[in-house]
């Protein structure tokens, strides 16, 4: 295939995919006020409380949330179509080895993503009712909308990539980047590493909700330490075998 017809492949996908977007985006208008309700309800149960109230600062500042809450759940909606133009379109090019490696990331990486997202989610309450709480209870916590949907968000994706981790940890393995034994040297750090981690991401007086978060991140580069030991034996294993033959 000549460099013209690679980038009308990548023109025509590039365009389903931005319409899978759009597609999604349009549906997403309408489930907006049902997430933006989800994101805002710590802030409800607040209200009375410790005196929290979400603020738009500009006559135009709900709408530009709305839009940008509407771009990301077209974003989020429509993923299965543009991943699947992204590897549509690479796959072709990459040998059998390569395409096993860029696939068990993919599958390894989605549901770590996914199930950290969902514990950021779950202790963001925490995190957001504890920084308010360092307000004075006869003042009035006003919480910019924007600040706060960027606040929520960068939490939640940070829990996320933290638990793919692993999965990159593996990868630089696979390529030769890093060694079982280097991994399993840096556990002591890791160790560490995961508990400040959980500490920072639930500031709170619950140690149950950080000990929850600590101990799959640990489990995770242990097990992420496993599977680099037994890819490190079989190529060891393998260039002693091609070592004998040549020999004999």
């Amino acid at each position: 295939m000549s460099l013209g017809q690679h980038l009308i492949e990548l023109r025509n996908r590039a365009m389903i995919a931005a319409i899978g977007v759009i597609v999604a985006a349009i549906g997403g208008w309408f489930v907006e006020p049902f997430v933006w309700s989800a994101l805002t309800a710590v802030i409800q149960n607040m209200a009375t409380a410790q005196n929290a109230h979400i603020n738009f600062p500009t006559l135009t500042a709900a709408f530009d949330l709305r839009m940008q809450l509407t771009l990301y759940i077209g974003l989020v909606a429509s993923s299965p179509l543009w991943l699947y133009e992204i590897f549509a379109f690479l796959t072709p090019g990459l040998t059998g080895k390569e395409k096993r490696y860029i696939f068990g990331f993919f599958f390894s990486a989605v549901p770590l993503f996914l199930g950290g997202c969902a514990f950021g989610w779950y202790v963001t309450p925490h995190i957001v009712t504890l920084f308010a709480s360092f307000a004075p209870h006869d003042n009035l916590t006003i919480l910019n909308a924007s600040d706060y949907f960027t606040f929520v968000l960068k939490l939640v994706l940070a829990v996320g990539v933290a638990f793919v981790t692993p999965v990159f940890i593996v990868l630089l393995n696979m390529i030769g980047i890093i060694s079982a034994a280097a991994i399993l040297k840096a556990w002591r750090w890791a160790i560490l590493g995961s508990i400040l981690f959980a500490a920072l991401a639930t500031p709170s007086t619950d140690v149950v909700s950080m000990m929850l978060l600590a101990v799959p991140l640990v489990v995770l580069y242990f097990a992420a330490a496993g599977f680099a030991w037994l890819h490190d034996r079989r190529k060891n294993r393998d260039a002693e075998d091609l070592d004998a033959e040549l020999a004999t």
